[in-house]
């Protein structure tokens, strides 16, 4: 009952703080940001909780992940300042 009860608990505030980050990012970057750090917090879950290695190609692609977050929020930046 307790991983029920937690889970509840986990998406209530996974809405609750996902909609306090797009009332101040753009929804695709907070939507982008979310997605990663859940995928990242995952990994590193496993790696703690399992024992399971991770590759360096899983940390590579990982990696692409942020830049294309970083990409998303100087790019948002840019055009929400031009006239």
């Amino acid at each position: 009952m307790l991983p029920f009860i937690s889970y509840i608990l986990f998406g209530l505030a996974n809405i609750y703080l996902f909609s306090l980050a797009i009332k101040s990012l753009p929804t695709a970057t907070a939507f982008a940001v979310w997605t990663a750090t859940t995928l990242i917090l995952i990994k590193i879950s496993e790696l703690i909780f399992f024992n399971q290695r991770i590759s360096w190609l899983e940390i590579f692609f990982m990696m692409l992940i942020m830049v294309g977050i970083l990409g998303l929020k100087i790019y948002g930046m840019q055009t929400h300042s031009s006239p």
